[in-house]
């Protein structure tokens, strides 16, 4: 294959290969790559390469490949973007790894621990980055919220509650495809825990779960969570055939705090939070106006390639600490 080069040479630039054209690829990362100030898409493989040229050219892609392999070989591609189905993100991540390319993967990047505990042996030996495509780490709500746990704003933090929901119930829907690692723990579940898990520090000391199975699928359509965490519990529920949803509060002894958009501001509602303490009686709005977490997620991604960070945002480490959580969950289904 021939790649256009005159996009792919500029060496304060990251040339970014993307393996599918995923939904998630096409209305988010993929656009915020190539608005950001570090990195552009060389190169696109899909499914068919008809399906891959439309993509190219809504976006503005110089190159499309016949292959997903095609892109982890290719000299003129420094990273990948991984947005395949989950069941296929550890073997896709193994494979651009020992090809010698770079990879953000889309969230759960494994299947179980055990699977995110090889991709970091495979990170050190390698040297390479490998980060999982958690957005949320990277907007800047989840760090005021951070700063004023720890401040003792709210007091004594005891309880977090937290909900992520949407409906769908189509059976060509891939997110219902047990084989692919369909399920609304994996696809939704993982952001209440994940963000608790920044927010506080902590990890769960314990999990219960009550998870509804959809018989037409085998996979969970409802699970209601509860996990202790030194000092508080996080109540959390996520499902895929409810209305569409998405809050999470942490309340203290002395004041409450409220995420409006946890998850997906912009997309769901305003990036917007709540606080309500004792000392004041009132409810203050803190607005954070039009962030693309996006942005600055693959921003930080390619900053380490280029040497401008030492480290990615959310490290696999965290990932592991996320997915043993996610395994605990779903190792309590009926």
């Amino acid at each position: 294959m021939h790649f256009n080069v005159e996009e792919t040479t500029m060496r304060d630039m990251i040339r970014w290969g993307v393996l599918g054209a995923a939904r998630i690829a096409d209305n988010f990362v993929v656009p915020a790559i190539q608005r950001s100030s570090n990195g552009r898409v060389a190169c696109i493989a899909a499914r068919d390469r008809e399906r891959a040229s439309a993509f190219a050219a809504k976006h503005g892609i110089p190159n499309t490949c016949a292959s997903y392999d095609e892109i982890i070989a290719s000299q003129v591609i420094d990273a990948v973007y991984i947005p395949l189905p989950t069941a296929s993100h550890f073997e896709w991540c193994r494979k651009a790894l020992l090809a010698g390319k770079h990879v953000l993967c889309e969230k759960p990047i494994a299947m179980n621990a055990a699977q995110v505990r090889e991709l970091i042996a495979l990170r050190n030996a390698t040297g390479l980055v490998c980060g999982e495509a958690f957005m949320v780490a990277h907007h800047p709500q989840w760090a005021f919220v951070r700063e004023r746990i720890a401040d003792g704003t709210l007091g004594s933090l005891e309880l977090v509650e937290g909900s992520f929901t949407y409906f769908n119930d189509d059976p060509r829907a891939l997110k219902n495809d047990l084989a692919l690692g369909g399920g609304g723990v994996r696809d939704i579940g993982v952001y209440p825990v994940v963000t608790t898990r920044i927010a506080t520090g902590m990890e769960p000391l314990s999990v219960r779960a009550d998870i509804t199975i959809d018989p037409r699928y085998g996979t969970d359509k409802l699970a209601i969570c509860d996990l202790t965490f030194p000092g508080f519990r996080l109540n959390f529920y996520c499902g895929t055939q409810l209305a569409r949803r998405q809050h999470m509060v942490f309340h203290g002894t002395k004041g409450w705090l409220s995420v409006d958009a946890p998850f997906n501001p912009s997309v769901y509602a305003r990036a917007s939070i709540k606080i309500r303490t004792d000392l004041s009686g009132m409810v203050e709005t803190i607005e954070f106006g039009e962030i693309d977490q996006y942005q600055l997620m693959v921003e930080n991604f390619a900053s380490v390639l280029l040497g401008d960070s030492k480290s990615i945002a959310f490290s696999l480490e965290s990932s592991l600490d996320n997915q043993l959580v996610i395994d605990k969950i779903l190792g309590q289904t009926r």
